[in-house]
């Protein structure tokens, strides 16, 4: 994994915000697990759509770091592992939503394509 030489220089309370949940991944996650509360890694993997796995690892490492989304290991045969958010990552889908209404204002996209989870969002805001 990547290590920086330098250690980030954040010094804005928006940085950090933005180091947390921002990024094309990590906020399509959040949402994908606000609106299915719980799932294992292969169906939030089919949710996500046009995501590697390794990408989608590395994303649900950093949100399970950085305390927005839990993982639930169970001692089973085959094993099972669960993902949800956590109290930390619901507090931010307002947030989310009023990015997404902001966004809506100004952008227009073609709904065909967007994501189900995106198309809720900005059917709230109508």
């Amino acid at each position: 994994m990547y290590q920086p030489k330098m250690e980030k220089d954040i010094r804005c309370p928006l940085e950090c915000g933005l180091e947390v949940c921002g990024g094309k991944w990590k906020s399509r996650i959040i949402c994908v697990l606000a609106e299915k509360s719980t799932l294992r890694y292969s169906a939030l993997r089919k949710e996500m759509t046009n995501i590697t796995d390794a990408v989608l690892a590395a994303a649900l490492k950093e949100l399970i770091k950085d305390e927005m989304v839990e993982r639930t290991q169970y001692n089973e045969i085959p094993p099972r592992v669960e993902y949800r958010l956590s109290g930390k990552g619901n507090s931010v889908i307002p947030i989310l939503q009023s990015i997404c209404k902001w966004s809506g204002a100004y952008h227009r996209e073609d709904h065909a394509n967007t994501l189900l989870q995106c198309q809720k969002c900005d059917f709230l805001y109508r």
